[in-house]
């Protein structure tokens, strides 16, 4: 079966879908497979040996973006015979011809669960636009079993088009002996590590006011490092780090280059990921396969990726985290005790694996 993936978001983002697409098609690359898979995309990048890319570029035109998507690269889909399209934001695709099938990916439905943390025409849009999208597709998947339980809530009607798969682990992150606090991003150590966008949803001002508590109990060195860039309805964020007494001790390094992530995972003491909801939650595993201990929510998919390896609390109660924070900065033998079981848990996981299981459920579309 001819499969295309529309990979936009490989030229067009660096976080989310790109990385999901970038590690997936990477592997899909690797596996031997009765499928043949195209990528469309809007530049030249390469990279990816066996699979054909299709560039369609963006024109600063008015109103090309949308013939684009609506015209441009469907007939072209039709032209070179794919049997199947896999769009990975959940976004299309969008006027097929009938006789290819449609494949959508689900991340999460957080636009649904929690329109607050999200800016106002992403609602409006996901509302107009996903109960049709999902009705048209032939497939649905999702990247967790809490993900999946989602969609078969708001739209029942998937459940016998849906599966989950798991995401998987980059292989660059793994335990580095000797890395140290990388001074040109301002990480001086010993230091609590947060990797996300710096927005509402992943519950920064909690981790910000329960390690505000833990400082003022402790006297403590730690700085807490939230590595990130800046994102939507962030004041918030902002305010209280400005607000902070502690706020000398609270590092923005801001988006850092990828080579470097592995290394400034490695120096922390460990990990906190205090997010309201994730689909997944993809710097969990990159943490746990650095061999982190991991402290995190006990929500949404969460407790998937962290299993039996990591520490939980609930998300709105300060106390408990600051709790937490105490109990990992002052207690190495535990810490040590916790980067063993991150070690396993991470080991669970791989892009092989997720490939291997994408392929199968299209593969099994054939002939449908």
């Amino acid at each position: 079966m001819r499969v295309a993936f529309l990979a936009d978001a490989l030229d067009l983002q660096y976080a989310g879908v790109h990385i999901y697409l970038f590690e997936l098609l990477s592997a899909l690359s690797r596996l031997s497979t009765k499928n043949q898979y195209l990528i469309v995309r809007a530049k030249d990048g390469g990279g990816f040996e066996g699979l054909e890319e299709l560039v369609v570029p963006y024109r600063n035109i008015p109103g090309y973006k949308t013939y684009r998507m609506f015209w441009e690269v469907p007939r072209l889909l039709a032209k070179k015979g794919v049997d199947a399209v896999v769009e990975p934001g959940h976004f299309g695709p969008f006027n097929l011809p009938k006789k290819i099938k449609r494949i959508t990916v689900i991340h999460d439905l957080t636009p649904l669960l929690f329109p607050q943390y999200h800016v106002f025409h992403s609602q409006i849009l996901q509302r107009l636009f996903l109960p049709g999208i999902l009705s048209r597709a032939d497939y649905v998947l999702t990247n967790s079993a809490h993900t999946q339980g989602d969609l078969t809530k708001f739209f029942p009607k998937t459940q016998k088009k849906s599966s989950p798969i798991l995401l998987g682990k980059d292989e660059n992150y793994r335990p580095i002996p000797g890395a140290k606090a990388m001074g040109e991003y301002g990480i001086s150590g010993p230091y609590i590590l947060h990797v996300g966008t710096l927005e509402p949803r992943k519950n920064l001002i909690t981790l910000i006011q329960a390690f505000n508590q833990f400082k003022h109990k402790t006297s403590s060195s730690h700085q807490l490092v939230l590595l990130g860039k800046k994102g939507w309805k962030s004041d918030g964020i902002f305010e209280a780090i400005r607000n902070s007494p502690y706020q000398d001790s609270i590092v923005l390094p801001g988006y850092v280059r990828k080579e470097d992530l592995p290394l400034i995972y490695n120096a922390a003491d460990f990990f906190v990921y205090p997010s309201f909801y994730e689909g997944f939650g993809l710097p969990i595993l990159e943490a746990m396969a650095c061999g982190l201990p991991v402290i995190t929510s006990d929500v949404s998919s969460l407790p998937e990726v962290g299993g039996e390896a990591a520490l939980y609390f609930d998300p709105y109660n300060i106390d408990q985290l600051a709790k937490l924070l105490e109990r990992l900065a002052t207690n190495p033998s535990e810490r040590n005790q916790l980067a063993a079981l991150s070690m396993d848990r991470a080991q669970f996981f791989s892009w092989d694996k997720t490939a291997k299981a994408t392929d199968e459920v299209l593969y099994s579309l054939n002939g449908r």
